[in-house]
């Protein structure tokens, strides 16, 4: 049997490895500079940060009072001396007529506009730190699963370093006849078992690495995470009760703060689009030069409409409903804040116990013995079928170490964004 189609299609899969890690730059960076790099240069949040400023914007307009109203009129032309914009008194003169008129808000229309404005910012800013809260979730959790799934990597990497030894090894000694062919082939089988797994498990390095590109707003770095061990190793799941969790959830997740003003928001439309119904006000000051029963009249008037037909009766029903609806919403938002924290913390609960059962000693005997194997192997004291047992079981073991150890710390991530309060910082 030729070897020339395995080493082509060895070459095609290792070209195709090293080019998916390939990348302008490394950047390493540990939690605490990824996250002051997010908060500095975010483009999601500053476009937020303009939604703050423009709402505030229509809180000075709320506050604003109606201009005043000027009208001046004047003779345009006297058809009796066929003169146009005539001036002076009497039928050979002009008329001249003006009115400042000003518009007064009752009701108290222009305080509960006011208090809309101040509620819809309260929900801009709500918005802007709940939009903080989602992407450091994503920040910190691809942050984590990067850093395992490199750590996933570099065993592959071992493994397949160490399998391409032996092939290299074997090849020579299957010509001259010391090797079985079939045994050859069925390292190389291996080998490109190896090779597939690893593409995969670099392709999603990859997809992770992306979406936390864009949130760090960075070009063309490929990103190595550094984490303190020590210190996630400490975290404890019964450091803080339900009960002061739940409390800091109720006080703190900026979604049911958001659903809370929104209620109060729309209470506060319900009464605005009562005050609606009661008309408004119009005084005015006016001068009449010689258009009235005497000349240079000067006159105070008033304006009111009269609510026979329209008194706004569909907007306050529509207000009053859209109050109920958000505060269904509310109940709604409060219940799943309960569920997910309670939630949450039994998932840590589970995640710690699983990850309190790995034995470090067992692994770092693991990684002594792996050596010892591929010597072995080699000086043919192993058959084929353990060494290769021994291989999967390594890869197995180390891969479900980095999983357990994602999964808990992903569970303590959970019960921040959860509560809206950093209880587990790194």
């Amino acid at each position: 049997m030729s070897l020339k189609p395995f080493v082509l299609i060895f070459f095609i899969l290792w070209i195709n490895l090293v080019s998916g890690q390939v990348h302008s730059d490394t950047l390493r960076i540990n939690l605490d500079s990824a996250e002051k790099l997010f908060l500095g240069g975010n483009f999601n949040l500053l476009a937020q940060k303009y939604n703050i400023q423009a709402q505030k914007a229509q809180e000075i307009q709320a506050k604003l009072y109606p201009n005043p109203n000027l009208s001046v009129f004047y003779s345009l032309y006297n058809t009796q001396t066929k003169k146009f914009f005539p001036v002076g008194s009497g039928t050979s003169g002009g008329e001249l007529s003006g009115q400042l008129s000003q518009l007064i808000y009752l009701a108290g229309q222009r305080n509960k506009q006011v208090k809309i404005a101040e509620a819809n910012s309260r929900i801009a800013e709500y918005q802007f730190y709940d939009l903080i809260r989602t992407l450091k979730y994503t920040l910190r959790t691809d942050f984590y699963n990067i850093y395992f799934l490199l750590h996933s990597a570099a065993v592959y990497d071992e493994e397949i370093k160490s399998l391409q030894q032996v092939v290299g090894a074997f090849e020579e000694q299957e010509g001259k006849g010391y090797i079985a062919e079939k045994e050859v082939i069925r390292i190389k089988a291996q080998l490109y078992t190896l090779l597939g797994e690893y593409n995969s498990l670099i392709n999603q390095i990859n997809d992770q690495e992306s979406e936390l590109r864009l949130v760090l707003q960075v070009k063309g770095s490929f990103i190595r995470p550094e984490l303190d061990s020590a210190k996630l190793s400490s975290f404890s799941p019964d450091t803080y009760s339900l009960a002061t969790l739940l409390d800091s959830a109720y006080k703190n997740r900026s979604d049911l703060l958001i659903a809370r003003t929104t209620t109060e928001a729309s209470k506060l439309n319900y009464n605005y689009q009562k005050a609606l119904a009661v008309p408004n006000l119009t005084l005015a000051l006016a001068y009449d030069q010689q258009g009235s029963y005497i000349n240079n009249l000067t006159s105070l008037g008033a304006a009111i409409d009269l609510p026979f037909f329209n008194r706004n009766q569909g907007n306050i029903k529509t207000a009053k409903i859209m109050t109920a609806a958000n505060s269904a919403l509310q109940q709604s938002t409060e219940a799943t804040v309960q569920e997910n924290v309670s939630h949450a913390l039994e998932k840590a609960f589970a995640n710690d116990k699983m990850y309190r059962t790995i034995d470090p000693k067992f692994l770092k005997d693991f990684d002594h013995m792996l050596h010892e194997v591929l010597t072995n192997y080699e000086k043919r004291n192993l058959t084929l079928l353990d060494f290769l047992d021994f291989y999967e079981s390594y890869k197995d073991n180390i891969l479900s170490s980095n999983g357990i150890q994602f999964d808990r710390i992903s569970a303590f991530e959970d019960i921040n964004y959860y509560t809206g309060t950093e209880f587990y910082q790194p």
